[in-house]
């Protein structure tokens, strides 16, 4: 199992109070397995993402376990962290195309980011050239500055970058949302072929195109507020949820050929709730259209309903 958390909880602190931004999630991501996370706006999608690379304030560590190829990760210690940072896993970051010092030439940047992991770039300056020619990037962008680059390209150089040191786990966050859709398939073809050849061992693609996912990944997560709603492969989420929430999200989605005039897009009713004081109970149920009395009352547990598939509701587990 390359990947294993068990009720983690992490906060973000203000001055009104604790923010529930990530309450007792449980989830694994097997070796080998790409596991898409999708949700709203608010949902946790990022909030994991930080938890697991950099937890700083206003995030605060509540508690819960960490586990990466069976050794225990200290996320609520930025220090510790730095040895697994990179090296162990790694992320593309949300607007990854600005994550890059405008003010160093490429290579120049890498050479800093590997001294500060005690790597040599010049010992590593052939492979870093062989992932070039992967991504289908020329040697010569090394003596570039990342202005010069056009977004696919920074996109791509970004993905060679976290991935140099072959983490185990990388977490790609929203990297298509502001590419075009041929530069989206051929950044997603490209993240596929890395974990083909074994560079990182497991991906986690955090995105809000469902559509992305099905076609990428194997299993896709559900999250909502702050709680994991759903997990199963990518063919059973699309086609037969269980959970209410992951129903009313994949019909939201618009059908191919569907004129507007024809049919109008649906939406999900309502609005997820605040989490700096979340409802008891279901954290869905103002929402569902299938909601009980025993939803009001208390919270559902996380079980696995089948092989693989987990799944939070008392509608589905009666």
């Amino acid at each position: 199992m390359a990947l294993q958390v068990k009720n983690l909880k992490v906060y973000y602190q203000t001055l009104r109070g604790l923010v529930k931004a990530l309450d007792d999630v449980s989830f694994t991501v097997k070796d080998g397995e790409i596991m898409g996370l999708a949700g709203e706006s608010g949902c946790g999608k990022s909030t994991l993402n930080k938890s697991l690379i950099l937890l700083k304030p206003p995030m605060k560590y509540i508690s819960g376990q960490v586990v990466l190829d069976d050794e225990k990760l200290p996320v609520w210690d930025m220090s510790c962290m730095n040895s697994f940072r990179f090296k162990k896993l790694s992320t593309i970051p949300q607007y990854a195309m600005n994550g890059m010092n405008p003010t160093r030439k490429i290579g120049k940047m890498i050479a800093e980011l590997l001294k500060s992991k005690d790597v040599s770039y010049r010992e590593i300056l052939g492979e870093l050239k062989r992932r070039l020619d992967l991504v289908e990037l020329p040697h010569k962008v090394l003596d570039m500055y990342p202005i010069e680059l056009s977004g696919g390209m920074k996109q791509r150089m970004v993905m060679v970058i976290s991935t140099l040191l072959n983490p185990s786990l990388l977490i790609a966050d929203e990297i298509t949302s502001a590419l075009d859709v041929s530069t989206q398939k051929a950044v997603m073809k490209m993240l596929v072929e890395f974990k083909n050849q074994k560079i990182m061992k497991s991906v986690i693609i955090i995105t809000h195109d469902i559509s992305i996912l099905y076609q990428t990944a194997d299993t896709i997560m559900i999250m909502y507020a702050g709680k994991v709603a759903e997990k199963a492969s990518a063919e059973v989420i699309i086609h037969s949820p269980r959970h209410p929430y992951t129903k009313l999200l994949i019909s939201s989605l618009p059908d191919i050929g569907i004129k507007h005039a024809e049919e109008r897009l649906k939406g999900i009713p309502g609005n997820p709730p605040q989490l700096l004081n979340p409802p008891s109970g279901c954290r869905f149920r103002d929402r569902c259209p299938v909601a009980m009395e025993k939803c009001s009352q208390e919270e559902p547990p996380l079980v696995e309903i089948e092989p693989d598939h987990i799944l939070a509701c008392w509608k589905e587990m009666k």
